[in-house]
């Protein structure tokens, strides 16, 4: 099957091995469907139970495999015994924030005196500065947690260090093979790591630090000697599975384990300052990774964007209603600012972006641009052209840039090499995202070296690439809960991908701002919800905005739509091509 779209891209049906689907039907009891993506995913035979049913018991390796984590558990249990105070120090993003309320919340519950501090993202910058971890030694902290951050930050745990104060570091960016002289660096990304965990978010390792942690407590018999109830670390799920979603790490092995029980954990509203915002959203059911990527993830990013950087970590550490509806409804403010100012920015540059598009990679910088929403206008534009887009923001000579990668460009080693290579003053990241800081005089420099390290990648920006072909009887409850079986969805294990054929438009409207809803027709008589996403000024709202008497294929998921007790599955196109004649061409379809 091969098919132009109105977008340009070439459809194309993932190939599988018949056999592969055979053996899964007749030796785990599954249907075809549910076998065939499967077998598309190309799952190991032993894999496929955990797959379908990720648990943390079956799951989780010892904490004692990553690296420097016995070391920071000893350190950390001995101010335990003593109740002295623990400082952490967070990033500003949601990964950050749910790890500063991970560890917060644990010593909370064990009664360990604890002080956190998310850096001012203008003020302050990224990670620690010798400035955040003097006030931490002023306010009397004994130790210094880094969260999400501290890797690369070399100057200020010497100053700790020489202050007496140790630092343990819990991060997942990449590293250097040089290392901060840390107490401990907590990291599977370091270079001598030997974990196979690189694929954690900063919350994923600090749930590990808190398993190794417990159990170094219960068999200490502090728990029972301080006459405190053990905590209950399945609890903690919930915020390790709202930062793993919301720093896009791939779903796979434990990541994949902890979203299917976090989200479990959410819905049970535990956390205070969670349930404040699923609430203040009005998300009444079916909760999934959407309403945490999209809706919960984007509120606790807007105090670091453009509000209080604290909002975030604080709305998650809340035990206090008031206070809580006030730090949530502070971020929906910050949020809608937020929209605005990135709206217009998104605009100015889309206006005045013209060659940089044909370079591999996208390097776009600006004169005071707000430092709080290029990283999100790096990620539209690495949407719009699927490719890897740099984004900086200049204030005098000093640029701070927002960086935004695709599968198969590494940006964090390609931000590790550039400071290597003095192109830069100083960054960091992982392989989808990353920031530096850059001289105006290095800018060019640094342009062609990027641009050179991707000229020989290839992007396939022009390729769609789809599960199965059904037809529109196919959107039933009954097959979007076959689709759910496979869930969570998102890197490593991207939501399946559908075509429909032969449908006509029935009819169209705009909804929201720019988005486009509209009831198709299909060959057999079947009608279908859909809508088109952002799509009221690009090729695909404008063909549904039409009246046509073609027939047309479209392709995307499905998506369940529930009101007043009502359930609806929907489609969410993805693109469409417009049939040139009404023969049938293509393989025959599920459903």
């Amino acid at each position: 099957m091969s098919l132009i779209s109105v977008t340009g891209k070439e459809w194309i049906l993932k190939k599988f091995d018949n056999n592969n689907l055979n053996y899964l039907k007749d030796n785990f009891f599954l249907d075809e469907f549910t076998s065939k993506i499967l077998a598309i995913r190309k799952i190991n035979k032993d894999q496929i139970s955990q797959f379908l049913n990720p648990t943390i018991k079956n799951s989780l390796p010892s904490p004692a495999i990553l690296k420097d984590m016995n070391k920071a558990i000893n350190r950390v249990y001995e101010l335990i015994k003593k109740k002295q105070t623990i400082a952490i120090l967070g990033d500003y993003d949601v990964d950050g924030a749910s790890s500063t309320a991970i560890l917060g919340n644990y010593f909370k519950l064990i009664n360990i005196p604890f002080i956190i501090h998310i850096p001012d993202r203008k003020k302050e910058g990224y990670g620690p500065s010798k400035e955040n971890f003097k006030s931490f030694i002023d306010s009397n902290a004994k130790l210094i947690i880094t969260v999400d951050c501290g890797t690369l930050s070399f100057e200020p745990i010497d100053y700790a260090s020489s202050n007496k104060i140790d630092v343990i570091v819990i991060d997942h960016h990449q590293s250097e093979v040089k290392l901060p002289d840390a107490y401990s660096i907590i990291n599977p990304n370091r270079v001598d790591d030997e974990s196979n965990l690189n694929y954690l978010c900063a919350a994923g390792v600090c749930f590990m630090f808190l398993v190794g942690l417990n159990k170094k407590l219960r068999e200490e018999n502090w728990f029972e000697s301080e006459k405190i109830k053990e905590p209950n670390l399945i609890d903690f799920l919930d915020l390790v599975s709202l930062g793993t979603i919301c720093d896009v790490v791939p779903l796979v092995g434990l990541n994949r384990a902890i979203v299917k029980q976090g989200l479990k954990v959410i819905k049970s509203k535990k956390n205070l300052g969670i349930k404040t915002l699923i609430d203040l959203c009005n998300i009444e059911n079916n909760l999934n990774t959407y309403h945490l990527g999209y809706i919960i993830g984007p509120r606790i990013n807007a105090g670091g964007r453009v509000g209080k950087s604290s909002h975030g970590a604080n709305l998650l550490l809340n035990v206090d209603s008031k206070q809580a509806f006030k730090l949530a409804s502070d971020l929906e403010n910050f949020n809608k600012e937020r929209k605005l100012i990135e709206e217009n920015l998104l605009k100015e540059i889309l206006l005045n972006i013209k060659k940089e598009t044909k370079d591999p990679v996208i390097i776009l910088s600006g004169e005071k641009w707000h430092e709080g929403v290029i990283g999100i206008i790096a990620a539209r534009i690495k949407d719009k052209y699927n490719k890897p887009t740099i984004i900086i923001s200049f204030q005098d000579d000093i640029g701070k840039a927002s960086c935004r990668s695709i599968t198969g460009f590494d940006i964090g080693a390609a931000i590790i090499s550039a400071a290597q290579k003095e192109l830069i003053i100083k960054g960091g990241g992982h392989k989808m995202a990353g920031g530096f800081t850059i001289n105006r005089s290095k800018l060019n420099e640094f342009k062609k070296f990027i641009i050179n390290k991707n000229k020989n990648i290839s992007l396939n920006n022009k390729r769609y690439y789809l599960d199965s072909i059904i037809s529109p009887s196919a959107l039933s409850l009954n097959f979007f809960e076959k689709i759910e079986k496979l869930s969570p969805f998102g890197p490593g294990n991207p939501e399946p991908k559908f075509q429909i054929e032969n449908l006509k438009i029935l009819n169209s409207k705009i909804v929201g701002r720019n988005h486009v809803k509209s009831i198709l027709l299909g060959k057999d008589g079947t009608k279908i919800s859909t809508i088109a996403f952002n799509s009221v000024d690009n090729e695909i709202g404008q063909h549904l905005l039409k009246t046509s008497i073609n027939t047309f294929s479209i392709v995307g998921k499905l998506t369940l739509n529930e009101w007043k007790g009502k359930k609806n599955v929907e489609f969410i196109i993805d693109d469409i091509s417009v049939n040139k004649s009404e023969k049938n061409t293509v393989p025959s379809s599920i459903g």
